[in-house]
């Protein structure tokens, strides 16, 4: 299955597009204050909806959100957004936000289970779940690309009124777009506008 979320912005358009890691796609689904206008998570049958999206690939019908666990996932992805925000520009990150991790990361996550493929073995997932369990992987997945290689990675995309944040986990280091088909050739289309742009003078 090709990898990342299929985005239909309000601005037009759909594009698919790879957060890298579980907890970066859960910034997809909205956020806090100028975020707001992309909030996905209304019901609880969102939270279960969006997993299906995400990396993980959960039958929505098998993932039981109660109203409080929408309420946590929604707390801890705001929280998310501040956090990723503070690595990508180098500021501080508040105890409040390690704690609302830990906090997250503290009950069973969603248990791996080992299954035969055509050429070896596949991951499913032990369903049914909670949202409880589905947060704690979440949380637990911050915890593991920060304690990680790469988590100086997290980086926001290049483009203008871009906003997207992904974990950059090429071999070089050099992502810089949220996708290519969107913001990567957008760039390039406006360099080649400003090069043949008549001189000034």
């Amino acid at each position: 299955m090709e990898a990342g979320m299929v985005l239909r912005p309000p601005s037009g358009g759909v594009f698919r597009f790879d957060p890298g890691t579980l907890w970066l796609d859960l910034l997809v689904s909205g956020g806090p204050g100028e975020l707001s206008v992309f909030e996905t998570l209304h019901a609880p049958a969102d939270l279960a909806a969006w997993a299906a999206l995400s990396r993980l690939r959960l039958d929505p019908a098998q993932v039981r959100v109660s109203q409080g666990e929408l309420a946590a996932g929604k707390r801890l992805r705001d929280g998310l957004w501040e956090l990723a925000r503070a690595l990508i520009h180098h500021d501080p990150v508040r105890p409040e936000l390690t704690s609302l991790v830990d906090e997250a990361a503290a009950p069973p996550s969603l248990a791996p289970r080992l299954r035969g493929a055509p050429g070896g073995f596949r991951r499913e997932w032990t369903l049914p779940a909670t949202g409880t369990q589905l947060l704690s992987s979440v949380a637990r997945d911050v915890i593991d690309v920060l304690s990680g290689p790469h988590a100086d990675r997290v980086r926001e995309c290049g483009g203008h009124r871009c906003g997207l944040v992904f974990l950059d986990t090429s071999r070089p280091g050099s992502r810089r777009w949220c996708a290519m088909q969107r913001c990567g050739n957008r760039s390039k289309v406006r360099a080649l506008r400003e090069r043949r742009a008549p001189d000034a003078r």
